[in-house]
């Protein structure tokens, strides 16, 4: 099997108050998934925390010190974000995971990964806490790669929520390429278009802002025709993926309406363009997602496509049908499904949100990329 489990049952450790949505409950769910990969035969491996220096490519070690004076105690960091008494080592492992996992796939052991984690961590910024998230796990692994020497690292984010840490993490770094497609405007309230980078890194922050109510077909109509082509110009040498799964249709803190098996096959589009720029490398990260079915699924779904072999995706369905009015769409949405083996009943169906999402996001990034 192409992809590789990390996680450990020290993720249960991170208590959080009484009806709290990021709860136990949720690691539950991914235990039972890996126990399921692992029954069929796949490799599930426990990480390593991640250390203080690795912490420090991304956060202050001030920060660091303030998480680490947490442990023993519960806390309120801010109105949604608690520590228990375990919760400094639990996001160190969560951030140690996203390590491990990079350095798993590096290393040619595996040429993917999918680290099973909690807490979240892409709205964890240099110096704060926010949105349930302590230690950007996603961010501490694309720093750890670029340490070994990668000169081009792609994040891609479908959480419902905009990563807004993440960003932060790389607005000036041409180094990262970030993209993330999000519910707008939403919390954490960043992730306009207009957000592309500054600096030396104009350009290599790509923002996807979605209205309420998208679906699989606006969805895909994004990453077909803005987050794909980038991905594939940047040329990366490894992919990470903030692999957040709010944007479920019932999920209780999004109102997005995608279906389970809509990040299965975005996640195949992303695992393609691995296969043709870096070996296959693609290292995924769990973040939001509190329906616990729809995590479930959700989670099934993006394992199934991290370890789909590119034969496997080419057979997966029938050629994507384009719309009779958009030849263009029809003709990118084709060529895709000959790169992914995607393939989706749902292209006819209305994408209006996608496409004011594009009317926005085309002039923004397209003086950058050629989309």
């Amino acid at each position: 099997m192409p992809v590789t489990l990390f996680t450990s049952s020290r993720y249960s450790d991170h208590l959080t108050p009484p009806g709290h949505p990021e709860r136990v409950e949720r690691f539950e769910v991914m235990q039972a998934v890996a126990a399921e990969f692992r029954t069929s035969g796949g490799t599930v491996l426990e990480p390593r925390p991640a250390s203080r220096d690795e912490l420090a490519r991304i956060h202050g070690v001030d920060y660091i010190g303030l998480i680490a004076e947490t442990a023993g105690r519960a806390t309120a960091l801010d109105a949604d974000t608690f520590t228990s008494p375990d919760t400094f080592d639990v996001a160190r492992l969560a951030a140690g995971a996203a390590v491990t996992a990079v350095e798993h796939v590096l290393a040619g052991e595996g040429r993917r990964a999918c680290a099973l984690v909690r807490p979240p961590g892409h709205h964890a910024e240099a110096d704060r806490a926010m949105g349930f998230c302590f230690f950007n796990n996603v961010a501490i692994g694309a720093a750890h790669a670029r340490s070994t020497g990668l000169q081009r690292v792609a994040i891609v984010d479908y959480d419902v929520h905009h990563g807004n840490g993440t960003q932060w993490s790389f607005y000036t770094d041409p180094s990262v390429l970030f993209v993330s497609s999000h519910q707008f405007p939403y919390y954490p309230g960043t992730g306009s278009a207009s957000e592309v980078g500054s600096g030396a890194g104009t350009g290599f922050t790509i923002n996807l802002p979605l209205a309420a109510g998208a679906t699989d077909a606006d969805y895909e109509l994004v990453y077909v025709r803005v987050a794909i082509p980038a991905l594939r110009q940047f040329n990366p040498e490894l992919i990470l993926v903030s692999a957040g799964f709010d944007a479920y249709l019932d999920d209780p803190l999004g109102g997005m309406r995608l279906t389970a098996s809509c990040f299965g096959r975005l996640t195949s589009m992303i695992v393609a363009v691995a296969d043709d720029c870096c070996a296959g490398r693609v290292v995924a990260i769990t973040e939001g997602g509190y329906h616990l079915q729809g995590l479930a699924e959700s989670l099934r779904e993006t394992i199934d496509a991290l370890d789909a072999e590119s034969d496997d995706r080419a057979d997966a369905g029938a050629a994507l049908k384009g719309r009779p009015d958009e030849p263009a769409r029809r003709h990118e949405l084709a060529s895709e499904q000959e790169r992914t083996g995607h393939a989706d009943a749902a292209v006819n169906a209305d994408t209006s949100r996608g496409q004011a999402t594009l009317n926005v996001v085309l002039p923004a990034v397209s003086p950058y990329w050629t989309l």
